[in-house]
């Protein structure tokens, strides 16, 4: 007997699965690929904030759900007792122009209102920082303490672990039981792309690299458009590129090499270190870049949770439970901004 059957076993797919089974229900999750199989795979887990400014639901939903990263993924350590890498270390990025700077000034002003000293932005000398720190043509570097690193093979595996003691089950098949959520990445996209002959949501493909460098208990840095994510097992993951077009979508090439060439020239002192593994995959982007949420529009009366383009891994723990209030209770909370018809 099964409450909850969640077709997927992404970030998403695995966090709404966690968040049903911690308030009661009965979850079976289903994906022929198994756990993390597809861009929640990958090897740079950086939970980094919008800009604050210009403030709006996905903004706020954001940022909601970074402050619910710690209590979630320490519960689910502590049942599963695998960790997800996780810790709100912060993030560092380098200011290079006076006009960058004038403006990361206004938004650390617009921090101190809208975060409401929950966190911090703000804009420090480079030398405050320490040796772990991008070169800054300014001086100056932004600081924020709401970033978040974590590694995301370690998050599914930590959730699979933690799911496990929960009764929850990851089966590459299973029918339609109970409540039926599709957390199915970029086929799920396709399949609604296909159904209204317009492109509702497509996947971008992305390259990123694993380092052999162990930088510590460290912000992560933000710099040459790449970010820079220090691990808890010593390892550095670098990336990652954006590619609309491409005809491997898991092969590596020449745009990762070019990444992990600025990367060295942005952060100098990783000049030497080994890179370990190159990665690539294919990430579910809707029309909207927001996340899709709510009634599934294809199939009746099932639900849908998609599009987590890049910002997934930080979205997961209040998608899961706008999703688990939905599903489980009937109470919507989800912002317009984020229902499936923004994208249609």
């Amino acid at each position: 007997m099964v409450d909850v059957t969640i077709r997927g076993a992404g970030i998403f797919g695995l966090s709404i699965a966690w968040t049903c089974a911690r308030r009661g229900a009965r979850v079976r999750v289903v994906d022929p690929y198994g756990a993390g199989s597809g861009s929640s795979g990958g090897l740079v887990g950086a939970l980094a904030p919008h800009v604050p400014e210009n403030w709006n639901d996905k903004k706020a939903f954001q940022f909601e759900s970074l402050l619910m990263a710690e209590p979630f993924w320490r519960q689910v350590e502590a049942t599963g007792g695998v960790s997800p890498g996780y810790a709100r270390l912060g993030r560092i990025q380098p200011i290079n122009d006076p006009k960058s700077l004038d403006l990361a000034h206004q938004r650390a002003t617009s921090a101190r209102d809208l975060w409401q000293g929950r966190a911090e932005w703000t804009v420090v000398e480079a030398r405050s920082v320490g040796s772990w720190c991008p070169p800054s043509a300014t001086g100056f570097v932004i600081h924020d303490t709401l970033s978040a690193r974590m590694h995301p093979r370690r998050a599914c595996a930590a959730l699979v672990a933690a799911l496990a003691v929960m009764g929850v089950e990851v089966v590459p098949e299973a029918p339609d039981t109970g409540a039926v959520i599709h957390a199915t990445g970029v086929s799920g996209l396709l399949e609604l792309s296909d159904a209204f002959g317009k492109a509702v949501g497509n996947g971008v493909k992305g390259q990123a690299a694993l380092l052999r460098f162990d930088a510590g208990q460290v912000p992560q840095l933000f710099a040459e458009s790449i970010h820079f994510v220090p691990h808890a097992d010593g390892t550095l993951a670098i990336g990652s590129t954006s590619e609309r077009d491409y005809d491997d979508p898991t092969g590596t090439d020449a745009a990762l090499d070019d990444v992990i060439q600025r990367a060295l020239q942005a952060v100098p002192v990783l000049h030497g270190a080994e890179v370990i593994e190159r990665w690539a995959g294919v990430r579910p982007r809707s029309k909207s870049r927001a996340p899709m949420l709510g009634a599934h529009p294809l199939h009746k009366g099932q639900f849908i949770a998609n599009g987590g383009f890049k910002i997934g891994f930080g979205m997961a723990p209040k998608v899961a439970a706008v999703m688990a209030d939905l599903v489980l209770d009937g109470q919507d909370t989800i912002p317009e901004g984020f229902r499936p018809e923004a994208s249609l």
